[in-house]
Protein backbone atom coordinates (compact mmCIF):
# COMPACT_ATOMS: atom_id res chain seq x y z
CA UNK A 1 0.00 0.00 0.00
CA UNK A 2 3.01 2.65 0.77
CA UNK A 3 4.64 1.67 -2.31
CA UNK A 4 1.42 2.17 -4.51
CA UNK A 5 1.00 5.42 -2.48
CA UNK A 6 4.62 6.75 -2.91
CA UNK A 7 4.31 5.30 -6.59
CA UNK A 8 1.26 7.86 -7.24
CA UNK A 9 3.07 10.51 -5.30
CA UNK A 10 6.10 10.43 -7.33
CA UNK A 11 4.20 10.90 -10.59
CA UNK A 12 2.31 13.32 -9.40
CA UNK A 13 4.93 15.69 -8.28
CA UNK A 14 5.95 15.04 -12.10
CA UNK A 15 2.95 15.95 -13.57
CA UNK A 16 1.71 18.70 -11.15
CA UNK A 17 4.69 21.35 -10.16
CA UNK A 18 4.29 23.60 -7.07
CA UNK A 19 2.99 26.47 -9.36
CA UNK A 20 0.42 24.16 -10.92
CA UNK A 21 -0.89 22.69 -7.56
CA UNK A 22 -0.69 25.93 -5.70
CA UNK A 23 -2.85 27.23 -9.09
CA UNK A 24 -5.61 24.30 -8.92
CA UNK A 25 -5.96 24.90 -5.07
CA UNK A 26 -6.84 29.08 -5.15
CA UNK A 27 -8.74 28.46 -8.53
CA UNK A 28 -11.16 25.52 -7.90
CA UNK A 29 -11.70 26.10 -3.99
CA UNK A 30 -13.10 29.28 -4.05
CA UNK A 31 -17.15 29.92 -4.03
CA UNK A 32 -17.01 32.26 -6.84
CA UNK A 33 -15.54 29.20 -9.04
CA UNK A 34 -18.91 27.11 -7.45
CA UNK A 35 -21.30 29.74 -8.47
CA UNK A 36 -19.46 30.51 -11.62
CA UNK A 37 -20.60 26.58 -12.46
CA UNK A 38 -23.93 26.91 -11.39
CA UNK A 39 -24.53 29.75 -13.04
CA UNK A 40 -22.97 28.84 -16.61
CA UNK A 41 -25.23 25.68 -16.69
CA UNK A 42 -27.98 27.34 -15.57
CA UNK A 43 -27.72 29.99 -18.63
CA UNK A 44 -27.17 27.16 -21.29
CA UNK A 45 -29.51 24.58 -19.52
CA UNK A 46 -32.48 27.34 -19.76
CA UNK A 47 -31.30 28.64 -23.38
CA UNK A 48 -31.40 24.52 -24.62
CA UNK A 49 -35.19 24.17 -22.76
CA UNK A 50 -36.16 27.34 -24.43
CA UNK A 51 -35.01 26.76 -28.23
CA UNK A 52 -36.47 23.29 -27.43
CA UNK A 53 -40.00 24.84 -26.44
CA UNK A 54 -40.25 27.31 -28.83
CA UNK A 55 -39.45 24.67 -31.63
CA UNK A 56 -42.10 21.86 -30.21
CA UNK A 57 -44.78 25.33 -30.17
CA UNK A 58 -43.60 26.15 -33.58
CA UNK A 59 -43.89 22.69 -35.20
CA UNK A 60 -46.23 21.26 -37.20
CA UNK A 61 -47.04 18.64 -34.68
CA UNK A 62 -46.80 19.34 -30.83
CA UNK A 63 -46.00 15.80 -30.09
CA UNK A 64 -43.30 15.16 -32.33
CA UNK A 65 -39.40 16.60 -32.58
CA UNK A 66 -37.75 15.52 -36.02
CA UNK A 67 -33.88 14.75 -36.33
CA UNK A 68 -33.43 17.92 -38.30
CA UNK A 69 -34.84 19.98 -35.42
CA UNK A 70 -32.74 18.23 -32.57
CA UNK A 71 -29.95 19.10 -35.60
CA UNK A 72 -30.78 22.64 -35.46
CA UNK A 73 -30.62 22.81 -31.59
CA UNK A 74 -27.32 21.24 -31.43
CA UNK A 75 -25.91 23.98 -33.34
CA UNK A 76 -27.58 26.74 -31.53
CA UNK A 77 -26.06 25.25 -27.97
CA UNK A 78 -22.89 24.75 -29.52
CA UNK A 79 -22.58 28.23 -31.05
CA UNK A 80 -23.99 29.46 -27.51
CA UNK A 81 -21.05 27.74 -25.75
CA UNK A 82 -18.68 28.71 -27.86
CA UNK A 83 -19.70 32.28 -27.46
CA UNK A 84 -19.11 31.70 -23.96
CA UNK A 85 -16.01 30.36 -24.04
CA UNK A 86 -14.97 33.30 -26.04
CA UNK A 87 -16.40 35.75 -23.64
CA UNK A 88 -15.04 33.67 -20.43
CA UNK A 89 -11.41 32.44 -21.76
CA UNK A 90 -9.26 35.90 -22.25
CA UNK A 91 -10.82 36.70 -18.74
CA UNK A 92 -9.28 33.69 -17.09
CA UNK A 93 -5.81 33.95 -18.59
CA UNK A 94 -5.15 38.00 -19.51
CA UNK A 95 -4.19 38.65 -16.06
CA UNK A 96 -2.55 35.58 -14.48
CA UNK A 97 1.12 37.10 -15.21
CA UNK A 98 0.59 40.92 -14.95
CA UNK A 99 -1.26 40.46 -11.65
CA UNK A 100 1.42 38.77 -10.54
CA UNK A 101 3.57 41.58 -11.26
CA UNK A 102 0.80 43.90 -9.84
CA UNK A 103 1.07 42.00 -6.46
CA UNK A 104 4.70 41.92 -6.64
CA UNK A 105 4.92 38.27 -6.17
CA UNK A 106 6.25 37.56 -9.71
CA UNK A 107 9.97 38.48 -8.84
CA UNK A 108 9.68 36.25 -6.04
CA UNK A 109 8.16 33.20 -8.73
CA UNK A 110 11.03 33.64 -10.89
CA UNK A 111 13.54 32.89 -7.84
CA UNK A 112 12.02 29.73 -7.90
CA UNK A 113 13.43 26.51 -9.31
CA UNK A 114 10.55 26.76 -11.48
CA UNK A 115 11.95 27.31 -14.98
CA UNK A 116 10.05 30.25 -17.21
CA UNK A 117 8.36 27.87 -19.55
CA UNK A 118 7.22 25.71 -16.00
CA UNK A 119 5.67 28.79 -14.96
CA UNK A 120 4.23 30.17 -18.31
CA UNK A 121 2.58 26.75 -18.86
CA UNK A 122 1.30 26.02 -15.46
CA UNK A 123 -0.57 29.26 -15.13
CA UNK A 124 -2.11 28.79 -18.98
CA UNK A 125 -3.02 25.37 -17.65
CA UNK A 126 -4.51 26.11 -14.51
CA UNK A 127 -6.25 29.08 -15.79
CA UNK A 128 -7.99 26.98 -18.32
CA UNK A 129 -8.66 24.04 -16.20
CA UNK A 130 -11.61 25.76 -14.96
CA UNK A 131 -13.02 26.17 -18.51
CA UNK A 132 -12.51 22.74 -19.21
CA UNK A 133 -13.96 21.87 -16.01
CA UNK A 134 -17.32 23.79 -16.97
CA UNK A 135 -17.35 22.86 -20.53
CA UNK A 136 -17.43 18.72 -19.92
CA UNK A 137 -19.99 19.52 -17.43
CA UNK A 138 -22.42 20.46 -19.88
CA UNK A 139 -22.92 16.89 -21.71
CA UNK A 140 -25.50 16.73 -19.86
CA UNK A 141 -27.60 18.90 -21.58
CA UNK A 142 -26.33 17.74 -24.93
CA UNK A 143 -27.97 14.73 -23.43
CA UNK A 144 -31.36 16.20 -24.45
CA UNK A 145 -30.31 16.19 -28.09
CA UNK A 146 -29.57 12.46 -28.20
CA UNK A 147 -33.23 11.85 -27.04
CA UNK A 148 -34.24 13.00 -30.66
CA UNK A 149 -31.14 11.58 -32.55
CA UNK A 150 -29.76 13.42 -35.73
CA UNK A 151 -26.53 13.75 -34.08
CA UNK A 152 -23.64 11.30 -33.57
CA UNK A 153 -21.20 10.98 -30.49
CA UNK A 154 -18.66 11.42 -33.03
CA UNK A 155 -19.81 14.97 -34.10
CA UNK A 156 -20.39 15.83 -30.19
CA UNK A 157 -16.62 14.60 -29.72
CA UNK A 158 -15.26 16.62 -32.35
CA UNK A 159 -16.90 19.72 -31.26
CA UNK A 160 -15.73 19.20 -27.61
CA UNK A 161 -12.02 18.51 -28.81
CA UNK A 162 -12.67 22.08 -31.08
CA UNK A 163 -13.67 23.73 -28.14
CA UNK A 164 -10.67 22.49 -26.18
CA UNK A 165 -8.24 24.17 -29.47
CA UNK A 166 -10.17 27.25 -29.52
CA UNK A 167 -9.61 27.98 -25.46
CA UNK A 168 -6.38 27.44 -25.49
CA UNK A 169 -5.79 29.63 -28.55
CA UNK A 170 -7.57 32.19 -26.67
CA UNK A 171 -5.74 31.52 -23.40
CA UNK A 172 -2.55 31.80 -25.33
CA UNK A 173 -3.59 34.88 -26.49
CA UNK A 174 -4.60 35.89 -22.70
CA UNK A 175 -1.08 34.71 -21.33
CA UNK A 176 1.13 36.48 -24.09
CA UNK A 177 -0.62 39.88 -23.47
CA UNK A 178 -0.63 39.90 -19.59
CA UNK A 179 2.86 39.34 -20.13
CA UNK A 180 4.28 41.56 -22.33
CA UNK A 181 1.83 44.81 -20.83
CA UNK A 182 2.33 45.74 -17.28
CA UNK A 183 -1.07 46.35 -16.22
CA UNK A 184 -3.88 43.48 -15.98
CA UNK A 185 -6.34 45.84 -17.28
CA UNK A 186 -4.81 47.13 -20.66
CA UNK A 187 -4.14 42.83 -21.26
CA UNK A 188 -7.56 42.26 -20.97
CA UNK A 189 -8.43 44.92 -23.07
CA UNK A 190 -6.18 44.17 -25.98
CA UNK A 191 -7.20 40.22 -25.46
CA UNK A 192 -10.71 40.94 -26.07
CA UNK A 193 -9.91 43.24 -28.69
CA UNK A 194 -8.36 40.25 -30.70
CA UNK A 195 -11.06 38.34 -29.44
CA UNK A 196 -13.59 40.20 -31.22
CA UNK A 197 -11.62 40.83 -34.26
CA UNK A 198 -11.16 36.97 -35.08
CA UNK A 199 -15.01 36.44 -34.39
CA UNK A 200 -16.60 40.05 -35.94
CA UNK A 201 -13.33 41.51 -37.67
CA UNK A 202 -12.49 38.17 -40.16
CA UNK A 203 -16.23 37.86 -40.78
CA UNK A 204 -16.56 41.82 -41.91
CA UNK A 205 -13.84 41.56 -43.73
CA UNK A 206 -14.47 38.76 -45.84
CA UNK A 207 -17.99 39.82 -46.46
CA UNK A 208 -16.57 43.50 -47.39
CA UNK A 209 -13.98 41.81 -49.62
CA UNK A 210 -16.81 39.43 -51.14
CA UNK A 211 -18.74 42.40 -51.93
CA UNK A 212 -16.17 44.28 -53.40
CA UNK A 213 -14.73 41.93 -55.65
CA UNK A 214 -17.87 40.92 -57.47
CA UNK A 215 -18.46 44.52 -57.75
CA UNK A 216 -15.45 44.55 -59.46
CA UNK A 217 -15.92 41.48 -61.36
CA UNK A 218 -19.22 42.79 -62.65
CA UNK A 219 -17.83 45.96 -64.05
CA UNK A 220 -15.30 43.73 -65.89
CA UNK A 221 -12.15 44.99 -63.85
CA UNK A 222 -11.81 41.51 -61.94
CA UNK A 223 -11.28 38.09 -62.33
CA UNK A 224 -14.70 36.05 -63.66
CA UNK A 225 -15.67 33.01 -61.54
CA UNK A 226 -14.05 32.27 -58.52
CA UNK A 227 -10.40 34.07 -59.02
CA UNK A 228 -10.95 35.63 -55.69
CA UNK A 229 -11.55 32.74 -53.63
CA UNK A 230 -8.79 33.28 -51.80
CA UNK A 231 -11.03 35.25 -49.28
CA UNK A 232 -12.08 32.31 -47.81
CA UNK A 233 -8.73 32.67 -46.04
CA UNK A 234 -10.03 35.05 -44.16
CA UNK A 235 -13.10 32.86 -42.61
CA UNK A 236 -10.78 30.18 -41.78
CA UNK A 237 -9.55 32.28 -38.88
CA UNK A 238 -13.26 33.27 -37.55
CA UNK A 239 -13.66 30.31 -34.61
CA UNK A 240 -17.57 30.36 -35.57
CA UNK A 241 -17.05 29.83 -39.19
CA UNK A 242 -14.22 26.88 -38.90
CA UNK A 243 -17.07 25.86 -36.30
CA UNK A 244 -19.74 25.20 -38.18
CA UNK A 245 -17.80 23.38 -41.15
CA UNK A 246 -17.92 20.80 -39.07
CA UNK A 247 -21.62 20.32 -39.44
CA UNK A 248 -21.70 21.85 -42.45
CA UNK A 249 -18.91 21.05 -45.01
CA UNK A 250 -20.61 23.36 -48.23
CA UNK A 251 -19.73 26.27 -46.12
CA UNK A 252 -16.13 25.94 -47.63
CA UNK A 253 -17.17 25.65 -51.11
CA UNK A 254 -18.89 28.66 -50.76
CA UNK A 255 -16.02 30.48 -48.51
CA UNK A 256 -13.69 29.80 -51.64
CA UNK A 257 -16.12 30.40 -54.34
CA UNK A 258 -16.37 26.71 -55.73
CA UNK A 259 -18.80 26.31 -57.72
CA UNK A 260 -20.90 23.73 -58.80
CA UNK A 261 -20.68 22.19 -62.03
CA UNK A 262 -24.02 21.70 -64.41
CA UNK A 263 -25.13 18.06 -63.41
CA UNK A 264 -26.27 19.31 -59.97
CA UNK A 265 -22.35 17.72 -58.56
CA UNK A 266 -19.36 19.37 -56.71
CA UNK A 267 -16.96 20.44 -58.90
CA UNK A 268 -13.38 20.90 -57.58
CA UNK A 269 -12.97 19.78 -53.41
CA UNK A 270 -11.17 22.16 -51.49
CA UNK A 271 -7.95 21.21 -50.55
CA UNK A 272 -9.21 21.73 -46.34
CA UNK A 273 -12.42 22.34 -44.65
CA UNK A 274 -12.41 25.25 -43.06
CA UNK A 275 -11.92 23.87 -39.79
CA UNK A 276 -8.88 22.02 -40.41
CA UNK A 277 -7.10 25.25 -41.80
CA UNK A 278 -7.97 27.04 -38.68
CA UNK A 279 -6.48 24.29 -36.80
CA UNK A 280 -2.99 24.64 -38.58
CA UNK A 281 -2.94 28.47 -38.30
CA UNK A 282 -3.89 29.13 -34.75
CA UNK A 283 -1.65 25.92 -34.12
CA UNK A 284 1.42 28.12 -35.30
CA UNK A 285 -0.43 30.87 -33.44
CA UNK A 286 -0.36 29.16 -30.18
CA UNK A 287 3.21 27.82 -30.16
CA UNK A 288 4.58 31.69 -31.18
CA UNK A 289 2.70 33.29 -28.09
CA UNK A 290 3.51 30.77 -25.52
CA UNK A 291 7.31 31.12 -26.74
CA UNK A 292 6.88 34.61 -26.75
CA UNK A 293 5.34 34.97 -23.50
CA UNK A 294 8.50 32.19 -22.06
CA UNK A 295 10.83 34.86 -23.36
CA UNK A 296 9.80 38.04 -21.94
CA UNK A 297 8.04 36.56 -18.63
CA UNK A 298 11.77 37.30 -16.71
CA UNK A 299 13.34 40.78 -17.08
CA UNK A 300 15.55 41.64 -19.54
CA UNK A 301 18.88 43.68 -18.68
CA UNK A 302 19.35 46.39 -20.97
CA UNK A 303 23.39 46.07 -22.50
CA UNK A 304 25.69 49.53 -21.48
CA UNK A 305 27.29 50.64 -24.31
CA UNK A 306 30.86 50.05 -24.56
CA UNK A 307 33.15 53.06 -23.32
CA UNK A 308 35.21 53.87 -26.47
Amino acid sequence: MNETTGFADKWRSKLINPVLGKEFTLRMRTPRSMWALFFYLLAIGLLALGFLYVTRMSGSSANAFNPEESRMMFIFISFVQLGLIAFMAPGLTAGVISGEREKQTLNLLLTTQQSSAGIVISKLVSSLSFMVLITLATMPVYSIVFLFGGISPGQVGMVFLFYMFTMLALGSFGILFSTLFKRTMLAVIVTYGITLFLFGGTAFLYLVLSETMQQMTRSGNGAAGGGYGWIGHLLAMNPAAALYSIFDPDITRSAFRMRWNGSGTPGRQPALQLWQEFLIIYSVLIIAAVLTAIRYIRPRLKKKGKKG
